[in-house]
């Protein structure tokens, strides 16, 4: 049996609808509580490391972010948000290497989702020796495959960056 084109669209749209009211009241329920996060004081993030604007190429290599926990509550109250003060290192091709400090507010939207903000201040190491110090930012999301586990894509400037985060 094959039914028309018109209720197959039907059915997408209710599927669709259906769907998004689901995710969002289960995010919604999440986000307004003040801890409801995995409990950790680190979190490790070994990833690939990808710099677009590396003298006039894209440099990729790889890298690590480290993030300490220092506010299990956020800037919001009743908001499932945390703060953390962290480190990066990241190794980009031909002697290119960028450090970076940052803050990173933390937004937990459901078990399986957190996304992030990171403004900060960077150091450019060049091949020629040369220094250069810059702003820094990142904006990112996390997949969670456990609490303490999750796949990490981090967009950013200087340095994006795919990779795994640890939260210890």
């Amino acid at each position: 049996m094959r039914f028309p084109m018109k209720w197959r669209l039907r059915m997408a749209g209710v599927f669709t609808v259906f769907s998004a009211v689901c995710f969002t009241q289960q995010a919604s329920a999440q986000i307004k509580s003040d801890t409801a996060h995995p409990s950790y004081f680190f979190e490790a993030e070994p990833h690939l490391a990808i710099a677009p604007f590396n003298e006039n190429k894209v440099g990729i290599g790889a890298g690590f972010a480290g993030t300490f926990n220092v506010a299990n509550e956020g800037f919001i109250k009743r908001l499932n948000d945390s703060v953390g003060v962290g480190f990066g290192v990241d190794w980009t091709g031909n002697k290119n290497w960028n450090l970076s400090a940052a803050m990173q507010w933390n937004f937990w939207l459901t078990d399986k989702w957190s996304v992030f903000g990171a403004p900060g201040v960077g150091v450019h190491l060049h091949n020629a020796g040369d220094v250069d110090i810059l702003p820094a930012f990142g904006a990112g999301g996390r997949y969670h495959f456990t609490p303490n586990f999750a796949l990490t894509l981090r967009a950013g400037f200087p340095v994006s960056a795919v990779g795994l985060s640890f939260l210890l």
